[in-house]
């Protein structure tokens, strides 16, 4: 998504309205609870090929295929190093058949030789195996019949800065940890110097904002130095964000500045830790030069300072990567089928012996829904969940305003620009995750890599998916054997109703025993720190509810030492909160970056207790509830 340019106007958002089907608003038991799935498909007046009916049709037979597609123990294997440890988390690419055999890993291996920036393993598969933009000038145009542009940084820097890095993503990539000392590795990770072996481009995609269709959108501020293989056969792109204008950057001019950056730095790092697919970051530059930007888009724009993020993933391909080429009609439904090969050959191997293209598309629904039920289980709201912010691959991935849930409420959203309807709130977010599935298996059909009944079936196996893995994520953070709607039901409308703080109930139950003999006027106790302010009547929910929990607990036998070691193993005491965030934004301004690196790294491991850390699992002060804190625009 190209941000730093203006939200919709009032007219476009009007048009969004009569054109454009809103993902339902659903109460929270409902949503969260149901063992429906919610069926959305694309508007009509898509100017994509819409899908045929208003119902899911039964899958057919070819396409009947028990979840996940590989067993646990063949997927775990194919896993990246570096990638959540889940069942939806993409599989092990192919290395580069030039790609040199360092030091491959396993059982007693050596461990892989530290490279040096020169040494790294370069290859450029995308560039290579995909049709380019003749041109290779950043001059802001249509880009036709093309998957990308090649187009080199053009930041301008003053004596760049290293603010902080990821010495496990340098792992990912075999670099050695003491590259990060070299006085010229902030020229290199700001754009200003070419790393060599690299082959910049910025790639080409469409999408809908907002549930518009916007036409091409494209990398206006991102460009992909290529792809690392490392020594385990692991493809690893590397894209610097905030280097300069590229053909896709329309009126906006292609940089970044450091508060959004050292969010999303940050955040993805955060999600890494919490296990949530997700991009990586490799490092954080400050350039030494201000960008202009209108935080609020009230006309006082401000001199900031610029930054850039060096992110990395197995493949940046969106949602929209796909949108873009099938839009265009017949003269390029080519390379949507173009697009597929290659995304299944570089990474979805496994499917290669199967009825790929239509396997392919079922994994990327289920690796979808598995993502957002994670979300939803952290209580992350992404904030900008339009179809060119979704990843192929089931990462989450462009951290603009984003926000975690403080006190539990299913209609936030931190993003400011989506105040007036709430489209991608908290709770709309598995909803709006199908409509996207809807919006992908579009380009897909339009191609005849799958049916339309075939089609229909993807959505079915997102709806199926995303229930099975919510149900199972909210039975562990309750440390219960079996799923309980009833119970999951009404701890939801409590914590709605007094406004509850999600992480910290959720840790701080891993506290209450399984013992019916409590007395009620303790029952409470373990969670009083959550429960504050709450008057008799609700006092007495709360009371019900935990004797029926506690009964719960009694019947599915497990040792409360044993259940409070697997709760807290899923329920975080450490999130990325808005004010966290914030906090090290306002210091690192005064050119002081200790608190974002102490953030990181209390980020890393958010699942432990960390003593002397205690002060970054407190509630959001008042001055958190400020503009620009709680809640964000997409200038950046």
């Amino acid at each position: 998504m190209q941000h730093g340019a203006h939200p919709p106007s009032a007219s476009q958002a009007k048009y969004a309205v009569a054109r454009v089907a809103m993902p339902p608003r659903f109460p929270t038991a409902r949503l969260l609870t149901s063992t429906r799935p919610h069926r959305l498909l694309p508007s009509r007046s898509s100017p994509l090929s819409p899908l045929p009916s208003a119902s899911l049709s039964p899958a057919p037979r070819a396409l009947r295929l028990p979840p996940p597609l590989l067993h646990r123990g063949a997927r775990r294997r194919l896993l990246p190093r570096g990638m959540a440890s889940a069942s939806a988390a993409a599989p092990r690419p192919h290395a580069a058949a030039e790609a040199p055999p360092v030091g491959v890993g396993g059982e007693g291996a050596a461990a892989p030789r530290r490279l040096a920036l020169e040494e790294l393993p370069w290859d450029h598969s995308f560039v290579r195996e995909l049709p380019g933009d003749p041109r290779s000038d950043a001059i802001p145009r249509e880009v036709l019949h093309a998957c990308y542009s090649k187009v080199s940084p053009s930041v301008k820097v003053d004596n760049p800065k290293l603010l902080a890095w990821s010495d496990s993503v340098a792992d990912l990539l075999d670099l050695d940890h003491k590259e990060f000392e070299r006085p010229d590795f902030p020229q290199f990770f700001s754009g200003a110097t070419p790393l060599v072996g690299s082959l910049p481009y910025a790639q080409c995609y469409g999408g809908h904002q907002f549930g518009v269709w916007a036409g091409q959108l494209g990398d206006g501020r991102a460009i992909t130095l290529g792809e690392v293989v490392n020594s385990r056969g692991e493809r690893w792109e590397l894209q610097l964000k905030g280097c300069g204008k590229t053909p896709y950057s329309r009126f906006a001019d292609g940089l970044a500045v450091l508060r959004s950056s050292i969010r999303e730095f940050l955040c993805s790092e955060a999600m890494h830790g919490l296990g949530i697919p997700t991009t990586r970051a490799l490092c954080l530059v400050e350039t030494g030069k201000s960008v202009v930007r209108d935080m609020f888009y009230d006309g006082n724009a401000k001199e900031e300072p610029g930054a850039i993020v060096c992110r990395v993933a197995p493949s940046f391909l969106r949602f929209g990567s796909y949108q873009i080429h099938a839009s265009r009609g017949k003269e390029d439904i080519e390379i949507v089928r173009r697009l597929a090969d290659y995304v299944i050959l570089q990474h979805f191997p496994h499917l290669e012996n199967m009825k790929k293209s239509e396997a392919w598309a079922v994994e990327v629904a289920e690796r979808t829904a598995y993502l957002i039920a994670r979300w939803q289980g952290v209580g992350f709201t992404h904030g900008v969940l339009n179809t060119d912010n979704m990843s192929v691959l089931g990462l989450t991935i462009d951290y603009g305003p984003f926000g975690f849930l403080d006190a539990f409420d299913p209609n936030y959203t931190p993003n400011t620009t989506d105040l007036p309807g709430k489209r991608y709130c908290f709770a709309n977010q598995p909803g709006v995750g199908l409509w996207n599935i809807a919006q992908f298996a579009g380009p897909l059909s339009s191609a005849e890599l799958i049916s339309k009944d075939e089609a229909n079936y993807v959505m079915e196996r997102y709806g199926t998916k995303f229930m099975d893995e919510y149900q199972s994520i909210m039975t562990k953070k309750l440390g219960l054997t079996k799923y309980n709607k009833q119970l999951i039901s009404k701890l939801l409308n409590n914590l709605a109703v007094d406004k509850v703080d999600y992480t910290n109930f959720f840790r701080l139950l891993s506290n209450v025993k399984a013992d019916p003999g409590i007395p009620e006027n303790e029952l409470l106790v373990p969670l009083k720190a959550a429960l504050l302010d709450i008057g008799k009547e609700r006092k007495e929910a709360w009371i019900s509810w935990v004797q029926t929990y506690i009964e719960e607990l009694v019947e599915s036998g497990i040792p409360d030492e044993e259940r409070k070691a697997a709760m807290n193993s899923v329920n975080p005491k450490y999130i990325l909160r808005n004010y966290l965030c914030q906090s090290a934004i306002d210091t690192a301004e005064q050119s002081d970056y200790e608190e974002v690196r102490r953030l990181l790294k209390v980020m890393q491991n958010p699942y432990d207790e960390q003593p002397g850390m205690e002060k970054y699992a407190r509630l959001p002060p008042a001055w958190a509830y400020r503009p620009g804190v709680c809640m964000l625009s997409c200038s950046s």
